[in-house]
């Protein structure tokens, strides 16, 4: 059981069976269900519409690539945190969004959501304050590039695999 105490009472949480759910976290104080908290983000392989290259960044410090990515707010729908999170951390805006898949990360709670962003204003990529530097790679280029093994490769690597 990942969450321990009561979302809203902070009394400790028991295993209890719900119908049709499995074993849910319960709060005997509440008499409530907890179901899991978890946090929710978007990644994006941002692609230029005009040389179908894929933009990849570096954070950090850290000297590998990776996807553009953030945190969803409360009540965003994931389409609009695409949207918003390209133009916050790229300057560009995103001409057309498609899902991709998801995938939980669990290191950090966090389910991820991963789009293709389409951009037609490469021209106009003025990276933010969150961006160490970043690079337009061809398919096969940002294949090799993107950092080995994170959950940025594998969902880089099953959009081109398609």
């Amino acid at each position: 059981m990942i969450q321990k105490y009561c979302s809203e009472c902070g009394s400790p949480l028991i295993e209890k069976e719900l119908d049709g759910e499995g074993i849910v976290p319960f709060c005997t104080s509440c008499g409530q269900y907890r179901f899991p908290l978890y946090n929710v983000a978007v990644s994006m392989i941002v692609i230029d519409e005009a040389t179908s290259r894929i933009l990849l960044i570096q954070q950090y410090g850290r000297p590998f690539y990776i996807l553009v990515a953030g945190y969803v707010n409360r009540t965003e729908p994931l389409e609009h945190a695409v949207i918003r999170e390209v133009r916050e951390e790229t300057g560009m805006t995103v001409s057309s969004v498609r899902f991709n898949r998801t995938k939980f990360f669990e290191l950090s709670n966090t389910l991820m959501c991963n789009f293709t962003a389409y951009v037609t204003d490469a021209d106009q990529l003025n990276p933010n304050e969150e961006i160490d530097s970043c690079e337009w790679f061809t398919f096969e280029e940002a294949r090799a590039a993107i950092k080995p093994g994170s959950l940025a490769a594998e969902f880089l690597n099953a959009y081109l695999d398609e």
